[in-house]
Formats: structure tokens, C-alpha cells, sequence
């Protein structure tokens, strides 16, 4: 397709110095403190001066009222490029698209790309309650205020359409558990089997326990620069060799069935000189296992409809033949509000410069990650995701 060829590549970005402050299950503390642990944690470890971060992305639910501007008057800030990405799940591969331009053309040196979000007992609440008019007027009022029975419905219909089975999803949030387990930075400790998945309690059928995620306070952060710059600061490193984003795809579909990753999905391997055979893990975002499901498709693992007996076939584990969400994600890690969609791309920064420790995948050269984000009521509307390459 022409249109391959009308769009500068990323050649030349590099990511680095991958960011997690330790979640907590509740917290007191508002998300700019989570924001400034994590721009602290980014200055000592890669020994930079606060006046050479030129530019600044922002992600959280609970920075409100402020945006990514007074994030710069609280931190002591003063970027000459700027940008407040309030897009959940996506926001973490939407971040690194905008931060790499804005390196390419010249506009930053140096982008601190943020997400951090707090949680305490009443916070989840209010920002189901003011998430979308469509949350506000639709559904909120009639109690049905949160994901689970969205994404409920949108696994039923899966299931329906496709002949998936829960034990299908269990066996993507068992192998995630697995992987988190050796993640230091996860909140779940325990192992999980397939049985005990099965045997959780309902939360809203068919999402069980084990398929919802633990709302937590933490933040997640990296740098994005030029690899020129990152050589010259001695700063283990990954490359972008592709991004796509897309919004509000596949509109028709009655109940999401394909996410927008489907429709840009070429151009993703063909900015990446790739194929998903290549591919030697992926991260996908996982609010719930049946939007694992849909990535392994739509991004070209396997064709619509086959995910279920895709999953069947291999083992999603670090050290498995299809490593995915080598953390534990969301599902085992926690899921610090908008720093869910930042998980995925410091985890792959750590695979790729040789700081995943236990849960390392041999050899990794290639890692993809998905970004999906902003449910209404039977679809999430943004999706995007990014090839990260191993530095030469």
C-alpha cells in the first residue's frame, strides 16, 4: 500500500532508562508525588541535570484538575516541548509516538515520558463516575459503573462468536502469574493454577476474579532521545523500529470483535522490517484476557477467530515459545491507573538492555507492545502499538 511510503520512519530513537515506583494497593499520596518519584528516579539513574529534561509527556486519571502543565510548576520543570496524554491503556505507545517526533524534528533533546496514578478507597469510584458522558449518562447511573460489566459483555459475545472457553483466557492470566512471580515489582506473590482461576468467584459473568485487574497507586516512566545521544550519555538503550496508533476503529462491528491494531498492522512490520514470526515477545495490554486474545489476532499472530486454540497451543511464559507480559502486566502486577499503558514499553526496555533479571527471555532482539485504551460501553476506542528493537 502507497501510503507505507508517505511517512517518516523512527530510525534514529532510542528509549532508556525503564522507571517503576513500587505499587501500593492503596495510598494517600496524590499522583504528583507518584509522577515526581518517578522524573527523581529517571534524573539518578541516568545521572541527568532536571534542566536537561526539554520535554515532557504526562498520563494520569487522577491529576485532576491539573494537567501535564502543572506537573512542570510542581516538579520544577521548564520543557520547551509539551504534551498530556489522557488516553488510559494507549497511553504509554502514544507517548513514545509523540516524543519520538518531537526528538526527530529537533523540538526536545530529551523527553521524560510520565504516567502515575494514586488510589485510595474512594478514588476508583469517582473516576468511573466521571470517565465519559457516556459512563456518566449511560450506564453509571443504573449501577453498572465500571468495566467489568463492559468487558463482561464483550467476552461473552467473544466466546459466542468464536467458541473460546474461560479455561482459553485462564490460561493467559496463569502463565501471566507465572511471569510475575519473578517480577519484584508485582503485587501478587502467589502462584495461580488453572483450577484456581476456574474456580474464583463470579464477578460479573463470565469475568471471574482473576480476569479483573488490582486498581493500585505507582507510576511507571522512560526517556526518549536520539540513540546519538543515548551512546554519548553511556545509557543502556532500545531502538523504535515501528508505531502505529488508530481511533475509534472498526465502529460497525455491533460488540468490538477487532481492535485498530488490524488496520495498521502491515505498515507496523513494514516501518520495523519485520513479520510477527520475528516478533520474540510481546506485551500486550491486559485489562481483562480476552483483549490479550484479540491482540495475538489483530496484530497477526494468528487470524480472527483462532485465538483460543492459539493460547491452547503454547506456553506464554518468560521462558515459553510465546513470552507474553514477561511482568505479570496488569493482571499480576497491578494496574497504577494510566501507568497500566506504560507497563508494557519499561518492560521491554528491560528485556532488551539486560535488566529483566529471572524472568529475562533468552536472547530477545525484538519486542512488540500493544496499547489499548478508553472503554465506553462495548468497545474501547484507542489502540496502538510499537516494535522495539535490541541496540547494536
Amino acid at each position: 500500500m502507497s501510503h507505507f511510503h508517505t511517512r517518516k520512519g523512527y530510525e534514529g530513537v532510542a528509549l532508556a532508562v525503564p522507571v517503576t515506583v513500587p505499587y501500593e494497593r492503596y495510598s494517600t499520596r496524590g499522583a504528583h508525588w507518584f509522577l515526581g518519584q518517578a522524573l527523581h528516579a529517571l534524573l539518578q539513574q541516568s545521572g541527568l541535570e532536571k534542566a536537561q529534561i526539554d520535554g515532557l509527556t504526562v498520563s494520569s486519571f487522577s491529576l485532576v484538575p491539573d494537567t501535564a502543565v502543572g506537573v512542570t510548576q510542581h516538579l520544577g520543570l521548564s520543557p520547551r516541548w509539551l504534551d498530556h496524554i489522557p488516553t488510559g491503556g494507549a497511553s504509554g505507545v502514544m507517548a513514545l509516538r509523540r516524543a519520538a517526533r518531537a526528538v526527530q524534528c529537533g523540538d526536545a533533546n530529551i523527553v521524560a515520558c510520565l504516567a502515575g496514578d494514586t488510589n485510595h478507597v474512594d478514588s476508583f469510584r469517582q473516576t468511573l463516575g466521571a470517565f465519559s458522558d457516556f459512563a456518566r449518562d449511560a450506564t453509571y447511573p443504573y449501577g453498572a459503573g465500571g468495566p467489568n460489566s463492559m468487558f463482561a459483555f464483550i467476552t461473552d459475545h467473544y466466546m459466542r462468536q468464536y467458541g473460546a472457553t474461560r479455561a482459553d483466557f485462564g490460561r493467559i492470566a496463569v502463565d501471566q502469574r507465572s511471569n510475575a512471580l519473578k517480577n519484584p515489582n508485582a503485587l501478587f506473590k502467589k502462584p495461580l493454577t488453572l483450577d484456581e482461576y476456574l474456580q474464583a468467584k463470579a464477578i460479573s459473568n463470565p469475568i471471574h476474579l482473576f480476569d479483573c485487574v488490582m486498581p493500585c497507586a505507582g507510576a511507571e516512566a522512560f526517556l526518549v532521545m536520539s540513540e546519538a545521544k543515548a551512546r554519548e550519555l553511556g545509557l543502556p538503550h532500545a531502538l523504535l523500529r515501528g508505531a502505529i496508533e488508530r481511533h475509534n476503529a472498526y465502529a460497525d462491528d455491533p460488540v468490538m470483535v477487532r481492535g485498530g491494531w488490524r488496520v495498521d498492522r502491515d505498515e507496523l512490520y513494514a516501518m520495523a522490517d519485520a513479520q510477527p514470526a520475528d516478533i520474540d515477545l510481546i506485551q500486550t495490554y491486559d485489562d481483562y484476557p480476552v483483549i490479550v486474545m484479540m491482540q495475538f489476532e489483530d496484530l497477526g499472530f494468528c487470524d480472527k477467530g483462532e485465538g483460543p486454540a492459539f493460547v491452547r497451543e503454547r506456553r506464554m511464559t518468560h521462558d515459553g515459545d510465546f513470552p507474553n507480559n514477561t511482568s505479570g502486566g496488569q493482571l499480576s502486577a497491578g494496574q497504577a491507573g494510566a501507568a497500566g499503558g506504560f507497563l508494557g514499553l519499561t518492560e521491554t526496555l528491560r528485556q532488551l538492555t539486560g535488566q529483566a533479571g529471572e524472568r529475562a527471555v533468552a536472547d530477545a532482539q525484538l519486542g512488540l507492545v500493544g496499547g489499548f485504551g478508553m472503554v465506553t460501553y462495548d468497545r474501547c476506542l484507542c489502540t496502538g502499538a510499537v516494535i522495539l528493537g535490541k541496540s547494536a
